[in-house]
């Protein structure tokens, strides 16, 4: 007996029912081994990082084609500004979306971070409008996007980002898709840490490295800064001056060295060619040395090829720098110490040279007191100890005197011992700066002499050569020592003078300035007064007057005016100075006068 068609049917649907099952299963399981098995390769490439950037984009590829999904990106969160960046995109149409950048508390993206778990939304338009922000919706409406899910990119302690993917249809997302995207999300995260780990690897190899840079540099600077010192003793042990100094510092430190003197003139080099800006200073090499002495450290200079400079100074008292050109490499903190060391060292240095150039000084200053006194007795001991000094007294035939302040004497000496050779005896000797030396040895130049000596004091000085007189040294400065005082009392300075020049008028004024002052104001001070308050030159007649033997005829010659016109001048005169004034006594008074204030106007118009 058949069986009615409609219990058959409902049989076959029931036997069904299973089946269907079994096959939804099957797929199921499928899917997950296709996912499983893309989970393992990505597994594979993590243990194979070479490149990070490219192994998140294949994880981006991978969760696109995986979730089924129009699109897949990956935001990465910046610690810093709280912002998601969009790193990596797999499907995207829209240049502004790949280059997206989520503000702070705004889009799904803040969600996610904020509470770091999965998020979705089916239909983007329909989320909270609170978080809703211009650029991201513009972002999304370029992409066309509907439906999105983001999973957080954690570590145990800090949020690395946000790994998303999205529909342009709306759709709701499984709890299988949203595990998977999880696990994808897990594994970016270990891509992140393992790039930030590796950076940080490398950051502090490259620290490493430094500091190993800075360690060996150090040590080659210390090694030079030893060099130097021992050589710089042995400098001043072996008493060589300058030079040592210079050449090593110049072959330490591979640049060249100049050593210069209160009046920044190089008395010492190494390392040569000078640069033009060390030959001749600027403005801001001067500036920097003067910084340098107020410092007492060495500058650093980046003008006229100079490097640094560092000032020679002991106390209040400054010895001139030394300067330093550019070289292959730049000083260091232990090489600046290095130079003002060497520094220090060529101060001390000008102060050994100074206190055996002071013995020197007293020595020969005795020595030329002695000769000048000419004290019969004690020739012969002078003349030993001149013979010591390496001087023959007999070729000394010529003398100089110089004029100087007296807190300035010993500073001058010392200058003008430097333009002398050892045969010459320079010294200090009543109040004036003399030098006696051989004609025959060493002609000399009294005018730059005195120019030079006036450089090094930076004040005006009187230089005055008296006659060479062999074996009249004595009355020689007698007479130099009358002209410098009658220059003195004529108010005359910077300037050379011979004593010939001044005679006689130096044997008359000796040494009384107030009576030459008086003198010369007695004479001719009412002739200057009647030609200043009316513009007029009677001193002028009155000096062709006398320079013409008081013949009016040949004064009028000599002034190219007619005798007549002198006559009317010399009645001037009577009246001015009295109707004797050319009776022979008062006559002759008027002569030196008017040839004493004569010559101080040539002198003063020489200088």
């Amino acid at each position: 007996m058949r069986e009615p068609a409609d219990v058959r049917t409902a049989t076959e649907l029931v036997d069904a029912e299973p089946v269907h099952d079994t096959e939804r299963e099957l797929i199921r399981l499928r899917r997950r081994e296709h996912e499983l098995s893309a989970l393992f390769s990505s597994a594979r490439e993590l243990a194979e990082l070479r490149d990070s950037d490219a192994v998140l984009a294949r994880l981006v590829q991978r969760a696109h084609q995986m979730m089924g999904v129009d699109l897949a990106y990956l935001s990465e969160f910046d610690p810093v500004t709280h912002e998601l960046r969009v790193r990596e995109t797999s499907g995207s149409v829209s240049p502004s979306f790949q280059t997206l950048r989520v503000p702070p508390g705004r889009g799904l993206a803040s969600v996610v971070v904020e509470s770091r778990t999965a998020q979705w939304v089916a239909d983007y338009s329909d989320y909270s409008t609170d978080r809703h922000e211009r650029g991201i919706d513009d972002a999304v409406a370029a992409e066309g996007l509907v439906s999105l899910l983001g999973v957080p990119m954690l570590t145990s302690d800090d949020v690395l980002g946000v790994l998303f993917v999205g529909n342009r249809d709306r759709k709701d997302f499984s709890p299988d898709e949203v595990a998977l995207l999880a696990a994808l999300a897990d594994h970016a995260s270990v891509i992140l840490q393992t790039t930030q780990t590796l950076r940080d690897l490398q950051d502090s190899e490259d620290a490493s490295r430094r500091n190993l840079a800075d360690l060996t540099a150090h040590l080659v600077e210390r090694d030079r800064a030893n060099t130097v010192h021992q050589e710089l003793v042995q400098a001043v042990l072996a008493g060589g001056g300058f030079a040592p100094v210079a050449d090593t510092l110049a072959t330490a430190l591979g640049r060249a060295v100049a050593v210069t003197d209160a009046q920044d003139r190089v008395i010492a080099a190494a390392g040569l060619p000078l640069s033009p800006g060390m030959l001749d200073l600027d403005d801001v090499t001067r500036a920097a040395i003067t910084d340098s002495r107020r410092s007492g450290h060495c500058v650093l200079v980046a003008s006229g090829g100079v490097g640094a400079v560092a000032a020679l100074s002991a106390g209040s008292r400054h010895f001139g720098a030394l300067i330093l050109g550019d070289g292959d490499f730049e000083l260091g903190a232990v090489d600046l110490r290095t130079v003002e060391r060497a520094a220090q060292v060529a101060a001390l240095l000008e102060l050994q040279q100074e206190a055996a150039s002071g013995a020197d000084h007293r020595v020969r200053s005795e020595l030329i007191a002695d000769l000048l006194d000419d004290v019969p007795e004690r020739r012969s001991d002078v003349e030993r100890r001149a013979r010591r000094l390496g001087i023959d007294l007999h070729e000394l035939d010529s003398l100089l005197l110089l004029a100087v302040p007296g807190d300035q004497q010993t500073t001058a000496a010392r200058a003008l011992s430097r333009r002398l050779d050892d045969h010459a005896l320079v010294g200090e000797y009543r109040g004036y700066v003399v030098a006696a030396h051989a004609s025959g040895r060493q002609p000399l130049d009294a005018d730059a002499v005195r120019r030079h000596v006036a450089g090094s004091i930076q004040q005006p000085v009187v230089a005055v050569v008296p006659r060479t007189a062999p074996d009249a040294l004595t009355s020689a400065f007698t007479s130099a020592m009358r002209t410098a005082r009658l220059i003195a009392a004529l108010e005359l300075s910077d300037l050379t003078a011979s004593t010939d020049d001044f005679l006689p008028y130096s044997a008359i004024f000796d040494t009384d300035a107030r009576a030459l002052a008086d003198f010369l104001r007695e004479t001719i001070g009412l002739v200057r007064r009647y030609d200043a308050e009316r513009n007029a030159d009677l001193l002028g007649t009155l000096r062709a007057f006398v320079r013409n033997n008081a013949s009016p005829t040949r004064t009028a010659r000599a002034l190219n005016f007619h005798t007549n016109t002198i006559l009317q001048r010399l009645d001037r005169l009577d009246q001015v100075l009295g109707a004797s004034w050319r009776e022979d006594e008062r006559m002759f008074r008027l002569s030196i006068a008017v040839r004493l204030d004569e010559l101080r106007e040539q002198l003063q118009a020489g200088r």
